[in-house]
């Protein structure tokens, strides 16, 4: 099995609600065509007055949608491009196949199928500092940042997709896409978004969390977008 997540880009006329219902019909019909499993995350209004934003890429992604396969070759997958593609608002489609590692998985607060999931879910894409060996890249963040994230952050769920190939000519450069899922107070407070009780906490949890991510480079090059997840389709991992 392979995971696909291609990433959408919204046609500014296109009303950000709108755009969100768009993308999760055109997903109901993905996961109609038989894929293992079909997940939105999507910009939209209930995460509008998210704090922690970051932009690299002008105009950035505003969802992605991510699609177990039993084959991410292109004749296998040529149906889900054509219908992503052929979503009203859809701007520009480009997909990636990833390897999936899922070290804080959402026992906590699970939706029902189509549902939104509680809070809201960061996505950040990460780009791997040219002068770091891959090897040495993702030690750094699997097996140095991970334990780091998930304490200093009120995250629950985790998920971290390292970039396998982009599937789409002219795929921008990403390296890794992250999934973190927070409690809705974490949108507009810091205190939330860090698990800090107070200042103190808060200051300490800020810099544990900077000191980790610059040394794999994810201080920088960096987009992070506040999404709304919706599991369409559970993965099914027979």
């Amino acid at each position: 099995m392979e995971k696909v997540v291609y990433l959408l880009w919204r046609d500014p006329a296109t009303p950000v609600e709108t755009w969100s219902k768009t993308v999760r019909d055109v997903a109901a019909r993905l996961a109609d065509m038989g894929p293992r499993g079909v997940q939105v995350n999507v910009a939209d209004d209930a995460v509008a007055s998210a704090i922690m934003r970051m932009v690299e890429l002008d105009p950035q992604m505003e969802a992605a949608v991510s699609v177990w396969v039993d084959s991410a070759r292109h004749a296998a997958r040529r149906p889900l491009d054509e219908a992503l593609a052929a979503g009203d608002g859809v701007a520009r489609v480009e997909a990636y196949v990833v390897t999936e590692s899922e070290p804080l998985p959402n026992a906590t607060h699970p939706a029902r199928a189509g549902e939104r999931t509680p809070g809201f879910a960061n996505l950040a894409f990460l780009r791997r500092p040219p002068e770091m060996p891959f090897t040495e890249w993702i030690d750094a963040w699997h097996n140095g940042h991970t334990d780091v994230a998930i304490e200093t952050q009120s995250t629950f769920g985790y998920v971290q997709n390292v970039v396998t190939r982009p599937l789409t000519p002219g795929a921008p450069a990403i390296d890794a896409i992250v999934e973190e899922l927070f409690p809705t107070e974490a949108l507009t407070s810091l205190h939330a978004f860090f698990a800090a009780a107070d200042d103190d906490e808060l200051a300490r949890n800020m810099s544990r969390m900077t000191e980790s991510v610059a040394r794999f480079g994810a201080d920088r090059s960096l987009d992070v977008v506040p999404t709304s997840q919706y599991v369409i389709s559970p993965r099914d991992d027979r």
